[in-house]
């Protein structure tokens, strides 16, 4: 099948098939024939807690697998609309299977995260990108490991932990994850049987309902790294979970001087305050021919309020599904708060702010 995907997929099949491209002729025949496009067959939902579930995916050939901590763009077709959200995979890349698995914590204003947790059935085809992301564990990992995790930030941190327990890694883990009461926890029996092994560390805290007997509570804290006989500065460190969390961490490591340590992966970015300095001036999309006030919200509210309709898919800042170009003016990074000036540059209008007035090709 490589072969002939490989021969689908050439200049010359290209230029007979245009303007479409061969994939077009394939999914009339069935959804899940494909040369370059990614398709994947549901093969089992399994409910990990009240509002977050496991969906085992069985992708077509065009798949080329994933790194533990990448995620894909995972889109559904619903009343002939296909709606495009980014989830990570949390299965382990080692355990030599024909699926892989995605867990998402459905929101109550993400449409496609409840029909996945509420309604998506076996046999469904699905529509995938290839995976994506860059955090991702080195190609050799470290003799001391700690994962961070915060709600369901969990699910890159599993994929990676679990890789780790399936390809025989030997070295010391330690898995630190944050939820608010033990029935907020999602992979509660993986994690058991993952603190049975002698070479990892499993410690849950709970923040909102603390289990009776547990020394660590509240959220993160520099003492809860002490209390682990974690050393940041010698430990390399992945979290993963809301923007309060990660800022923590990364400021807790900063103060120790241990930042060089730390990978960092957003599930949430952080809000939007509307009352900044730079909710100035005047927002401009040129394509349009529509000014509005700077409101302080991202470029991509601005617009949705203002009735135009963007492309998007994750809304963190991770798939590039939104990137715009930006005709002229300053904008702020909501999760890093760089702030560019660049003439004609791209950026992403999920996680990017208007500073004073600025136009974009929209």
């Amino acid at each position: 099948m490589g072969i002939i995907r490989k021969a689908l997929s050439s200049r010359p099949v290209a230029s007979l098939t245009s303007p479409h491209t061969i994939d077009h002729y394939l999914d009339q025949i069935h959804p899940m024939l494909a040369a370059e496009n990614v398709r994947a067959r549901v093969v089992e939902v399994i409910q990990e807690t009240g509002d977050a579930s496991t969906v085992i995916l069985r992708p077509n050939g065009a798949w080329k697998g994933f790194t533990p901590g990448q995620h894909v763009q995972f889109g559904v077709e619903v009343n002939g609309t296909r709606r495009i959200r980014c989830f990570s995979v949390s299965s382990s890349k080692a355990a030599k299977k024909d699926t892989f698995s995605v867990s998402v914590k459905a929101h109550p204003d993400g449409y496609v995260s409840q029909f996945l947790h509420n309604e998506l059935q076996p046999r469904t085809i699905v529509y995938l990108s290839q995976a994506e992301g860059e955090f991702v564990l080195p190609r050799v990992v470290p003799d001391n490991l700690l994962l961070i995790s915060g709600g369901s930030g969990i699910t890159p941190v599993m994929s990676m932990i679990r890789t780790l327990r399936d390809s025989g890694h030997r070295g010391n883990v330690t898995f630190l994850h944050y939820a608010r009461s033990n029935e907020d926890e999602m992979f509660t029996s993986d994690l058991d049987e993952l603190a049975e092994q002698a070479n990892v560390t499993v410690q849950r805290i709970y923040t909102r309902k603390p289990e009776p007997g547990v020394e660590l509570k509240g959220r993160f804290h520099v003492d809860h790294l002490k209390h682990l006989g974690i050393d940041p500065t010698e430990t390399l460190t992945y979290v993963c979970g809301p923007a309060g969390l990660i800022a923590t961490v990364r400021d807790t490591y900063t103060e120790l001087g241990a930042a060089d340590q730390l990978r960092l992966e957003y599930f949430k970015v952080p809000s939007v305050d509307l009352d900044a300095a730079d909710a100035t001036g005047t927002l401009t999309f040129d394509d349009a021919k529509i000014e509005a006030d700077n409101s302080g919200a991202t470029i991509l509210e601005q617009a949705e309020a203002a009735g135009l309709k963007p492309e998007f898919g994750c809304r963190m800042g991770v798939c590039n599904t939104c990137v715009v170009k930006k005709n002229h003016g300053a904008v702020r990074h909501v999760i890093s708060n760089e702030i560019s000036a660049n003439t004609d540059e791209t950026i992403k209008i999920c996680v990017h702010v208007p500073v004073g007035d600025v136009n974009v090709a929209l």
